[in-house]
């Protein structure tokens, strides 16, 4: 089969590797559409993976192919979206629920090979089947849409408050936009420096979208009851404290890449204001994969989740080195981008 293979920081190759093989408990997976998370820059073209050489991709879905001896969760042409961690389920966390802190997990695209090829193998047990008539496309995007979502829920958001986004252009972002819509925001204001991503944001549903500095500050007044910040860019971490409200909530998605400094001013409204400040990491839940993939399709299948609109890129998978690395170097404008393995969808 065709994949992009990572052999280094910025050596990926288009190569034919062989197909995996569906073993006991397991289904082989034709790969529909596999998107591009910010993690997936910084693994390929800053940091590097847990081992190499490896396949890449981990926001993705498939159809069923083949299935190993014993399975029945599914069956061959199954539509199904694919939680990319593979939690150990013996673990601390993991016995009590909490999958995203799993102490001894495996991962698509970065443990384990991932989706930017034509085929994945995996254990069938941990597959979600995507509502009837769902595109895959849609499909593909859960994984961003369910981390926005375990974000929210992290925070004390109630019907009727104020939120901004930050980074609230980029996928993860425009989802967390629509999900305090939905949850009954009296205002979201996104924030992000692109023209372009703003004007995503305000399709989503953003009451404003904004810029950092006199915009935003002109519309913070007392604070935002909740701040969600997806972009990881440390300035913007710093300017999320600094915009919450009393008693408010600032949750933090995106991963930054170099120190992070709050400043005195914002430490002590933090600590005057008692604000929460809060980690998210991943998007999972018991029963696993949990209620954000499950609330993510429901919404998704009953069209009160918009996710068309926010896609840049349908690319074959021949692609990934080329245009993953002009994103990692901002040379192109992007919002979700989809590779498709095997064909147009």
């Amino acid at each position: 089969m065709t994949a992009a293979v990572m052999h280094a920081v910025g050596d990926i190759r288009i190569e034919e590797v062989p197909k995996p093989v569906a073993g006991p408990g397991e289904a082989l997976l034709k790969v529909a559409a596999c998107g591009v998370c910010g993690s997936d820059l910084a693994r390929m073209f800053l940091k590097g993976p847990h081992k190499l050489p490896l396949i890449c991709g981990h926001e993705f879905s498939a159809w069923v192919e083949e299935v190993g001896e014993g399975v029945t969760s599914v069956k061959p042409g199954d539509l199904v979206t694919v939680p990319p961690m593979l939690p150990c389920f013996k673990c601390p966390p993991c016995v009590q629920g909490e999958f995203s802190l799993c102490e001894d997990y495996d991962y698509y695209g970065s443990r384990r090979d991932g989706a930017y090829a034509e085929y994945v193998a995996g254990p069938a047990d941990l597959l979600l089947k995507a509502p009837e008539g769902l595109d895959p496309r849609a499909a593909a995007m859960v994984d961003p849409s369910a981390i926005a979502l375990h974000a929210i829920w992290r925070t004390k958001l109630r019907a009727g408050q104020r939120v901004a986004v930050m980074g609230g252009g980029g996928p993860i972002g425009l989802f967390a936009v629509q999900w305090a819509k939905i949850m009954g925001a009296a205002e979201v204001v996104a924030v992000d420096v692109s023209d372009e991503k703003k004007k995503l944001a305000l399709e989503a549903g953003a009451d404003a979208a904004v810029s950092t500095g006199p915009e935003l500050d002109e519309l913070t007044g007392t604070g935002f009851n909740c701040v969600v910040e997806t972009s990881g860019v440390p300035a913007v971490e710093d300017i999320a404290v600094g915009i919450t409200a009393r008693h408010g909530s600032a949750v933090f998605i995106g991963i930054p890449n170099a120190p992070v400094t709050i400043s005195k001013a914002n430490w002590d409204r933090m600590m005057r204001l008692e604000i929460d400040v809060q980690g998210s990491w991943n998007s999972f839940s018991a029963p696993f994969p949990g209620a954000e993939w499950t609330t993510t399709l429901h919404h998704m299948a009953a069209g009160n989740l918009k996710w068309e609109f926010m896609i840049t890129h349908e690319e074959p998978v021949e692609k990934v080195p080329e245009l993953i690395k002009a994103m990692a170097e901002r040379t192109v404008f992007s919002s979700k981008v989809l590779f498709l393995p095997n064909g147009t969808l």
